[in-house]
């Protein structure tokens, strides 16, 4: 008998709890699994199984030996997946989670031309500040931007980097005078991003040689959207602090000013992230490479 084969029929009946069940699920007779299964262990020369009338259960070397032959499993369905994506092109569902507003503006645009060009892949967005999980969420990869926390069987990678601007209103500076110093911004009214339940985003500058300098914005307007806070910094309400890509056009055009203009904007991390895998799906694969390259240069 062969013996991957066996070891797939054997992952079967351990995860479907019977053999009569793995039977139905491979098309196999009952007494074929059972084959498959005695099979190894004469092979191996011990028992993987306890089986009773009415029940089974694993050994303890059938426990060790299970995890092992899943990864066995997985291995060789990846190496299939490489041969079969060389003449293929990306199908099926891919769900990505990002937050609001930069998926909205940024992320969006990229994959929804992905999807022009590969008419087979499907997308399923959700745009939301909420950090979804990866796995208990299912979705196939998550867009976060800031500091991203360590988690196992998670990977990252970094797709761009938003440089962050103090702007403000010329109407607003007309009357009370323009910063000329990180410090002066205390003497200023701020308009303070502030996400449900958390507590308000500091605001961070670069200092060579020393830790990034933090500074909590004080304000009598407090919002959770970005184009919001950019519209108030506009009508000349205070001072704001956001991403460059955002408030780019508004200071072509004049409606914002951007200050501190010899301090080094601080670099927002924009990653991508995906469940560990032995074998990235093509389409993951192919809408992070899209993200890399094309992000980058929305944020210049």
């Amino acid at each position: 008998m062969d013996r991957l084969e066996s070891m797939a029929v054997f992952v079967k009946a351990v995860d479907l709890g019977s053999f009569a069940a793995a039977a139905v699920a491979l098309d196999l007779s009952g007494p074929m699994v059972g084959k498959h299964v005695r099979f190894i262990e004469e092979r191996l020369g011990v028992r993987l199984l306890n089986r009773t009338t009415r029940r089974q259960s694993l050994t303890d070397f059938g426990r060790a030996y299970y995890e092992r032959c899943r990864v066995v499993l997985a291995e060789a369905e990846a190496a299939d997946a490489l041969a079969a994506e060389q003449f293929s092109e990306p199908r099926g569902k891919l769900r990505v989670t990002m937050p609001a507003h930069f998926g909205r503006h940024c992320v969006t645009p990229v994959l929804l031309k992905l999807a022009h060009q590969y008419p087979m892949l499907e997308l399923d967005l959700s745009l939301t500040d909420r950090l979804a999980d990866l796995a208990e969420d299912g979705y196939d990869l998550a867009i976060r931007t800031g500091t991203l926390d360590d988690k196992v069987g998670v990977i990252a990678r970094r797709v761009a980097r938003q440089g962050m601007v103090v702007c403000a209103a010329p109407s607003y500076l007309r009357i009370h005078g323009e910063p000329q110093r990180i410090e002066d911004l205390a003497d200023h009214q701020a308009i303070v991003y502030r996400r449900l339940g958390q507590v308000v985003q500091p605001w961070l500058f670069v200092r060579e040689g020393q830790p990034t300098l933090e500074i909590t914005p004080t304000g009598r307007l407090r919002l959770d959207d970005l184009d919001a806070i950019a519209d108030a910094a506009a009508d000349g309400i205070g001072l704001a602090w956001l991403p460059w890509w955002l408030v780019r056009d508004r200071i072509q055009a004049g409606a914002l000013m951007a200050l501190l203009p010899d301090q080094p904007r601080y670099l927002y991390d924009c990653h991508a992230l995906w469940l560990q895998t032995p074998h990235l799906p093509l389409k993951v694969r192919l809408a992070v490479d899209a993200l890399a390259v094309a992000l980058p240069k929305s944020m210049a």
